[in-house]
């Protein structure tokens, strides 16, 4: 008789985000030297918790696929750091305004309105430490073309032909009623 091991979801959902956040903290910038307050804004951000299902949609594509090296975490950080990049960008004050993050104050609002540029300084560094972190997956495996492939992936997704433009049509397109749009 075969035995099945019953997993609560929710246990579940929290082990593996709380393995996520250790493992991405590894990829986090040091808050020191010139950079110091844009690296707090950054991991700030970034720390502020979150259910981090995209990173563990990297983590389980890969495996699936029969993935076993490391070098899917560098992807997992840097999918995280995006996505935050995002979130800080939407929360200021010339977009959606948001006080409010993951129940906590939005960055732009924890380092105060007088440095609000540095929250929009933050989410760009986020975004091009994204790409950092990513270019990293080159040193943990000998498939440097996957690689490649991946980071063409991100790219494209996250350019004007993905999340960037994206965020565009949102600002154009604000306070208007919506319209058929027929995608590429």
């Amino acid at each position: 008789m075969r035995m099945v091991r019953l997993v609560n979801f929710q246990d579940e959902l929290k082990r593996r985000t709380d393995e996520i956040e250790e493992m991405f903290r590894s990829f986090l910038p040091a808050e020191e030297g010139f950079a110091r307050t844009m690296a707090q804004a950054m991991n700030y951000s970034m720390l502020a918790g979150g259910k981090r299902l995209r990173p563990m949609l990297i983590q389980e594509t890969y495996r699936l696929f029969g993935g076993t090296e490391k070098v899917a975490e560098p992807f997992m950080a840097g999918m995280e750091m995006i996505h935050t990049h995002s979130l800080i960008h939407d929360d200021l004050p010339c977009m959606d305004d948001d006080d409010l993050r993951r129940g906590k104050p939005s960055c732009h609002v924890a380092f105060g309105e007088a440095i609000a540029l540095l929250a929009v300084l933050s989410g760009v560094a986020l975004l091009n430490y994204a790409y950092e972190t990513m270019l990293q997956a080159f040193s943990l495996t000998e498939d440097q073309d996957r690689v490649i492939c991946a980071l063409k992936v991100m790219a494209e997704k996250t350019g004007i032909h993905g999340m960037l433009g994206g965020q565009s049509v949102d600002v154009e397109n604000d306070g208007k009623p919506l319209e058929k749009v027929h995608l590429i």
